[in-house]
């Protein structure tokens, strides 16, 4: 691969690792929040909510702008204004002002990984890109990880506004430095004009769209809604602290920094519709074992599947959602990407009411089986296809 293209990968990487930690940041500060602006806890986690609702919306808006503008430029600006509204995070006088610089930084953050995974499918042969996708994630996958333990370690100190600060200097050094990089080359080979509605619409008419943002937004429904409430299901049935339990994320990201390692050697022995069957038949049996394994030293190794198997899935849906509309790439995968936003909210909070309703245990069983048919039938339609 070209040497510049290979370090422009690395640093959209990098703009995919902060974007990633500051989605995270906030889940360990609730109470700091709380006590440092005199809200209760529901009024606090307000400020992941806002985010959320940012970062999936904006995605829709982001997609087309890079299409008519640039990938690398867009992403570029995203980052100095993501820089800027971390920054104003740190300074927050009062609770309504950190509302509005966090849903800043949502919206900032929604077009990084969108655009960056739509610029790779520009530049990169189908053939390889699975492997190449893979790699890039890297950042995303280790940024969700590093984001948990910041705001754990904040939480902890005097100061605990300080790693919006770290990453404000992380998402300037990457604007700067990609966006030397996305002038001085093409920043995609589809450059496309286009209003928002209308680009999408052509995307939606694309022969297999349909098949790729459907599943997306039922993974995101049936697997990412059970496994929010993994730490919950361990602390309470498994009698592991909340920090034990929610250190077990790790080992889901672990899995998914294995697959990244070895997907290009695996994809090219297994096949795409192979590969998401396999990873869907894992994610199935992780599930189960978190949920039913009677020993607590079990967890990790059925989290670590579990992460292994989302990635063989999800990376073959990403793979497929850079190839569903060439001119239109920048649309296609922010709609692909706010569909599964989308999904894992709504969820989040059916699974909440599972939970509630019949327990942890059974929830995430009806997860694992839920995912079964969405996964097979991907696997299945994208075989029948090639």
């Amino acid at each position: 691969m070209n040497p510049v293209v290979n370090r422009t990968i690395v640093l959209l990487s990098l703009a995919a690792f902060a974007s990633a930690a500051s989605m995270r940041l906030m889940d360990a500060l609730l109470f700091r929040v709380s006590d440092s602006f005199g809200v209760g806890l529901a009024s606090a986690s307000n400020v992941v909510t806002v985010f959320a609702v940012a970062y999936g919306l904006l995605q829709l808006v982001m997609g087309p702008m890079g299409d008519r503008h640039g990938k690398l430029r867009v992403i570029a600006v995203a980052c100095a204004a993501a820089a800027v509204s971390s920054l104003a995070c740190a300074a927050a006088p009062g609770y309504a002002t950190l509302l509005l610089a966090r849903a800043a930084t949502g919206a900032s953050c929604a077009c990084v990984i969108p655009l960056s995974m739509a610029w790779i499918g520009d530049v990169t042969p189908y053939e390889s890109r699975q492997g190449v996708l893979a790699r890039f994630l890297l950042g995303q996958i280790i940024g969700l990880s590093a984001g948990a333990a910041l705001g754990g370690i904040a939480a902890e100190s005097g100061f605990w506004q300080w790693p919006f600060v770290a990453l404000a200097a992380w998402f300037v050094a990457v604007a700067v430095t990609l966006g030397r990089a996305a002038w001085r080359q093409p920043s995609g080979a589809h450059e496309s004009g286009g209003h928002l509605v209308a680009n999408l619409l052509e995307v939606l008419r694309t022969p297999g769209v349909p098949l790729v943002v459907i599943t997306v937004f039922l993974e995101g429904v049936v697997l990412l809604g059970g496994l929010a409430f993994v730490a919950t299901h361990l602390h309470l049935a498994r009698g592991a602290s909340m920090p034990v339990a929610g250190a077990m994320f790790f080992a889901v990201s672990a899995g998914g920094v294995a697959f990244a390692f070895f997907a290009r050697h695996v994809v090219a022995r297994l096949g795409e519709s192979r590969l998401a069957a396999l990873g869907t038949v894992i994610i199935t049996l992780s599930v189960l074992g978190i949920a039913w394994a009677p020993s607590l030293a079990a967890a990790p190794v059925s989290c670590f599947g579990a992460g292994l198997g989302f990635y063989m899935l999800h990376n073959t849906l990403q793979v497929n959602a850079t190839q569903m509309a060439p001119t239109r790439r920048g649309s296609a995968v922010a709609l692909f990407a706010s569909l599964f936003f989308l999904g894992q909210s709504l969820g989040v909070a059916t699974a909440g009411r599972l939970v509630e309703a019949i327990g942890s245990d059974w929830t995430l069983t009806i997860s694992a089986l839920l995912v079964l048919p969405v996964g097979m039938g991907f696997a299945m339609a994208r075989a029948r296809r090639k």
